[in-house]
């Protein structure tokens, strides 16, 4: 008989509840049990697991690592496939595998490249793939001098954190003055440079921001899978345009990204993104992880998450194709289920009572000092429990 499969997700984004659905999906019928943990008690991450728990708070990379091998080794992980501290972890995969359990990330070094844009579009160029025009900027003076050489070239010049993921931070520059049309309507992305400059003037220490051009649209998306062997076993790009979205295998973009899966030995599932300079594709970004659409390749008929799964247990999936390239389509978002709570436990309504004389106050007092350190001693034995890790499974 076959045993389970164990899969553990640590704290991740809530689209992979999606990269869980089709592990239990998958199309070998192998029985898993998804294990899940998160730092936020209403992620349907641990509702749509077969056991969750919260992750303690406040550890160092180092205390995380050996927090996620004593769970890798109390739980009898298969696979664990990290998203927080992945560079940290990628770096103990030797100890990992002593436990039985096989780390679905890229090596520590492929990490650490692709957190730093400046370090990874250095690196990416050396290899001939096109990346933009950028400048690496800290102060208000740099800024200025980057978005007039942008301008002049006839760009529209973005910034965005030299570190991080998903969007988080990007900027488009304006030279339109601030004014009730950027009060109106939704949030936009687009800031005055005046007001960008003031707030780096006024800054108690410099940013680290990569600018760049604004580039066009598609943008696609290629979802690699590659194993430790360095051969790419799946490359396929999903499209967006506006609100369209598709697939694509023009070789423009599926082509850049095998160089650089193979160069850079981005094990596993890997996400590599393009935009539009002009005419040409460049390099936007490289995600060392599941990207969050993944699970929109089931459109082609791949089940990516298993076949990473599958070469992480040392099994070969072979060419990972899709059969079809599914239409055109939209996302648009769902419900998903998450844990129940319990209602923190309140005191029966009080009676009316007559007013105490000063010779009772003192006693009341201590009646309601007593009370507010009960509740106070509930909510800390609630906190305490969702940030332990647990052998039990949580309710979900």
């Amino acid at each position: 008989m076959v045993s389970r499969v164990r899969v553990w997700l640590n704290r991740t984004y809530a689209e992979n509840v999606f990269f869980m659905d089709q592990l239990r999906r998958n199309p070998c019928g192998r029985a898993v049990e998804i294990h899940a943990t998160h730092g936020d008690p209403d992620s349907p991450i641990l509702a749509a697991a077969d056991i969750a728990a919260m992750e303690p708070e406040g550890l160092s990379p180092a205390a995380y690592v050996e927090y996620a091998l004593d769970q890798c080794a109390r739980h009898s992980i298969d696979v664990f496939v990290p998203v927080l501290h992945q560079t940290a972890l990628a770096g103990h995969r030797e100890e990992f595998a002593a436990v039985g359990t096989a780390l679905l990330a890229p090596p520590a070094e492929a990490v650490h490249t692709f957190q730093d844009k400046v370090v990874a579009y250095e690196a990416v160029e050396k290899l001939g793939v096109p990346v933009p025009p950028w400048w690496r900027v800290r102060t208000a003076d740099e800024l200025i001098a980057a978005v007039d050489e942008l301008e002049a070239a006839g760009y529209k010049a973005c910034f965005k954190p030299a570190s991080g993921a998903g969007g988080v931070g990007f900027r488009i520059i304006t030279r339109t003055p601030f004014s009730l049309m950027h009060l109106s309507g939704f949030p936009s992305p687009y800031m005055p440079l005046d007001l960008v400059v003031q707030a780096l003037q006024q800054a108690d220490e410099p940013v680290d921001w990569l600018v760049m051009p604004l580039l066009g649209e598609p943008e696609v998306s290629v979802d690699c899978l590659t194993g430790p062997d360095g051969r790419v076993r799946m490359a396929v790009g999903r499209t967006k345009n506006g609100r369209r979205r598709g697939f694509t295998l023009d070789p423009s973009f599926i082509e850049p990204a095998r160089v650089l899966a193979e160069g850079f030995g981005l094990h596993y599932l890997t996400n590599i993104q393009f935009r539009m300079l002009g005419d040409e594709p460049v390099l936007m970004d490289v995600n060392t992880r599941p990207a969050g659409g993944l699970h929109q390749l089931s459109q082609c008929g791949i089940n990516a998450p298993w076949a990473a799964v599958r070469l992480a247990l040392g099994e070969e999936p072979g060419d990972v194709v899709p059969p079809f390239l599914g239409s055109d389509y939209a996302v648009v978002s769902g419900p998903r289920a998450v844990r129940p709570v319990s209602a923190p436990e309140t005191a029966p309504e009080a009676q009316p009572a007559a007013q105490p004389t000063q010779e009772a106050q003192p006693a009341q007092e201590a009646h309601t000092a007593q009370a507010t350190r009960s509740a106070q001693a509930g909510h800390k034995s609630h906190t305490a429990q969702a940030a332990q890790s647990s052998d039990r499974p949580l309710t979900v």
